[in-house]
């Protein structure tokens, strides 16, 4: 019996009822749950070490930022919809606080 389904056909229909799905979330926030947005951000750091020749162990000598901190391109919310651009927590957080 052969496989007539089209996986790619298959993966669009997924994609777009994930990307559905998630703009529900964002414009109708649950009203039982705490709406407060969070995000990764990751700072660089230069870090130099010395070489401690008895105990044969590299040290941390010192420690350099040499990047700013920058807000992080996707959110989340604490209620648990992730992946949101700013704009779309800011909708989110619109919402919640329209629902309160």
């Amino acid at each position: 019996m052969p496989d007539d389904s089209d996986p790619e056909a298959n993966l669009e229909q997924w994609k777009s009822a994930m990307q559905e799905e998630h703009a529900e979330a964002i414009a109708n926030p649950d009203p039982d749950e705490s709406h407060q947005i969070e995000g990764v951000a990751q700072v660089t750091y230069r870090v130099t070490f010395d070489y401690d020749a008895d105990e044969d162990a590299l040290d941390r000598a010192s420690a350099e930022e040499v990047d700013d901190l920058t807000d992080p391109d996707l959110l989340s919310c604490a209620c648990g919809v992730r992946g949101m651009t700013p704009e779309e927590a800011r909708k989110h957080m619109a919402a919640a606080v329209e629902q309160g």
